[in-house]
Order: C-alpha cells, then sequence, then structure tokens
C-alpha cells in the first residue's frame, strides 16, 4: 500500500475489481502452480490488504516491509515450498503460460533460478509486467542468509543472477553461472517487445490497464498474446504511459534506510 509513486495501487480498482484480485486470479490458473499467496507486509498500513485477503479466501502472510527476501523466505518456509514463483502484484495481465514456461524450464533443467526477464544491464524482449521469476527453497534459504546488500533484500532475487553472463542456447533460451555458482537460466520471445510497459506503477499506467480490462469488458482471461493485438490495433493505447521511467535494479526504497 505504500508504493512511492502510486500509493494504495494494489488495491486500486481495474475494471470492477482490486488489482490484487486480478493478479491473483490469473496467476492462480498457471498449471504448474500448487497454491497462490500473497507476502503482504506487517506494516500497519498494509492492514487493509490483509483484511481484503481475509474476507475473499485469498491465503496471505505478513512480513518485513522493505527486507522482501526475508519476507519471501518466511512464506516459502511457512507454505513448505519447493519452487517459489515470484510475481510482483502491480501486474495484472500476468499470463499463466509463462509461468508454466518458466517453472517447466526450472524443474526439467535443474537450474537454481529461471526467469524470463532480467534487469539492465541484460536485455529482455516480454513486455514489462510479464515478469516471472522462480528458484528452489534451497537456494532461496542460502540467499536469506548470505545476502548483505540493500538491492538483494529489497529486490529479492538479485543475488541469484548479479553478474551473470548469459550464453544463448537457442531462440528462447539464454543459460550461464553466475560469480556466486548459481545455475541460470532465462527465457526470451522470438520477437522483441521488452520495451512495451504493461505494469503499474504510475497514475498512467493505472489508466493504460483500465483501458485494456474495459477493451476485454473486464474478463480476465484474455493471454497476454491478445493485449499485444489490442496495443497493436490501437497504439494510441501505449501513449498513456509512454513518458514512465521503469525502475531498475539499482533503485532502492530510501525510506528502508533510515
Amino acid at each position: 500500500m505504500s508504493s512511492s509513486r502510486l500509493p494504495g495501487k494494489i488495491l486500486a480498482d481495474i475494471g470492477g475489481q482490486p488489482m490484487l484480485t486480478r493478479v491473483f486470479v490469473r496467476t492462480s490458473r498457471a498449471a504448474t502452480v500448487t497454491e497462490t499467496v500473497f507476502a503482504t507486509t506487517t506494516d500497519p498500513g498494509d492492514d487493509p490488504v490483509a483484511e481484503y485477503c481475509d474476507f475473499s479466501g485469498i491465503p496471505f502472510t505478513r512480513g518485513s516491509l522493505y527486507d522482501v527476501l526475508d519476507r519471501y523466505y518466511q512464506a516459502a518456509k511457512e507454505t513448505k515450498a519447493d519452487i517459489i514463483v515470484r510475481i510482483t502484484a502491480d501486474c495484472p495481465v500476468m499470463d499463466p503460460a509463462l509461468i508454466d514456461d518458466v517453472v517447466h524450464t526450472i524443474l526439467d533443467g535443474e537450474y537454481d533460478f529461471v526467469c524470463n526477464r532480467l534487469p539492465p544491464p541484460w536485455h529482455r524482449t516480454y513486455p514489462i509486467g510479464l515478469d516471472v521469476e522462480a528458484c528452489t527453497f534451497k537456494v532461496l534459504e542460502q540467499a536469506w542468509k548470505e545476502a548483505t546488500e540493500p538491492q538483494h533484500r529489497e529486490h529479492a532475487m538479485p543475488y541469484f543472477y548479479e553478474g551473470v553472463e548469459l550464453t544463448r542456447q537457442s531462440r528462447t533460451l539464454e543459460t550461464g553461472t553466475s560469480p556466486r555458482g548459481f545455475n541460470i537460466a532465462q527465457l526470451h520471445h522470438t520477437t522483441d517487445f521488452g520495451d512495451y510497459r504493461w505494469t503499474v506503477d504510475t497514475p498512467e499506467d493505472l489508466e493504460f490497464m483500465r483501458q485494456v480490462y474495459a477493451r476485454f469488458d473486464g474478463r480476465d482471461d484474455f493471454t497476454w498474446k491478445e493485449v499485444l493485438d489490442l496495443v497493436h490495433d490501437e497504439p494510441e493505447l501505449m501513449k498513456i504511459n509512454a513518458g514512465v521511467q521503469h525502475k531498475t535494479l539499482k533503485d532502492i526504497d530510501k525510506r528502508a534506510l533510515k
């Protein structure tokens, strides 16, 4: 709820439902996901999130506001998760098929960490807002014990991939071993849509997302490919939030340092 650029965004209405519900429903549709849990915080400002989840029957845990790595670790430990998939709650067009792609890769390839995006200086090909990261509980626990830098704690998973050099294995897969010894894989789309912005971090982003859901009459079962067709058919939609600067790995909440 204390988002620095758009306070309260997680409960903002999008097509008749809070964004939180949109993310929960779409994420839960992934065939590989056995349980979807909101890892919110113990900050009093997030009481409305906990109350909404409790009222709606959405599983949730509560943890540190700024130490997101600890929040994830405690949630994973509590739910006895063997594979942890990280989805941020400001991505209301998350596609369950992309979650399945990432989870199948980590299971089939014996990787420690698999994603479909990495922050700069790495290159991404999926739109911003379709971000999926997955790791094993073993390495999450290792990062929880070892990571000390603020960006490692706040962004949850950079400890795994920091400094990795990826090698292209195919049109849709890059792999590498990070300096800390983690086996990493990044999935790609064959066409580069990495500069498309489909996340909610500003009022402009929220308006864009409301327009997208309006085009689908408030439904939540459309795919990311349908959103792609929509913005190509109506390119003026992407002008709504074209001026928004995306945050980077180096951006940490200064409130955490006080």
